[in-house]
């Protein structure tokens, strides 16, 4: 049992009009470097990319970052990471602006991108 973070990588990566549409493996490779070091007080994070993002980061752990590659879309993929964490007894928040993701994912908490973004 610990504390898991499941970030919607696309949500917290289009959350910042930075130019990522240009360079969308570029954007999910930042993100995954700033996940490494951010300060977050959890146990584990777990990265969801989906789409061409999936080119920027390879799956699997890096450190305690958990890279995963939807192989649908990424809702269903971040549903079933925070439905195993939380069934593994894990205490999970999930990150993104998704309204019907969010409702989606309980029991898990529910934080935004920008509230990811200030710590990292």
């Amino acid at each position: 049992m610990g504390t898991v973070l499941v970030v919607d990588g696309a949500n917290v990566v289009g959350s910042v009009p930075d130019g990522w549409w240009k360079d969308r493996p570029g954007a999910a490779r930042r993100l995954h470097e700033r996940l490494l070091v951010g300060d977050t007080s959890y146990d584990e994070i777990v990265l969801v990319l989906e789409g061409q993002a999936k080119g920027g980061v390879r799956a699997g752990r890096d450190g305690h970052v958990t890279t995963v590659h939807a192989s649908k879309d990424g809702d269903s993929e971040i549903r079933e990471q925070a439905s195993r964490a939380v069934g593994a007894g894990s205490a999970v928040t999930v990150v993104t602006a998704d309204r019907m993701l969010a409702a989606q994912v309980s029991p898990a908490r529910v934080l935004s991108p920008s509230w990811l973004l200030d710590r990292l």
